[in-house]
């Protein structure tokens, strides 16, 4: 599965990007997950969650000691 990627003006307008690498990107920088859930009735709020999420790689530092 690829999706087009939006390289900037510099480029050619967009470039066929794998999704295993379009997820190794992200996951390389980080990603903040956020989001808020409210179950209410009768315009009553009964139950409010928030969520947040921080993803990101993790790289064992061992094998580069190894090196």
């Amino acid at each position: 599965m690829t999706v087009p990627l939006d390289v900037g003006p510099a480029g050619n307008g967009t470039e066929r990007v794998a999704l295993v690498d379009l997820l190794d990107r992200l996951l390389a920088g980080g990603a903040v997950l956020t989001g808020d859930l409210v179950i209410s009735i009768a315009e009553v709020d009964l139950v409010q969650i928030s969520l947040r999420a921080l993803i990101m790689a993790v790289r064992d530092e061992t094998e580069e000691d190894e090196a």
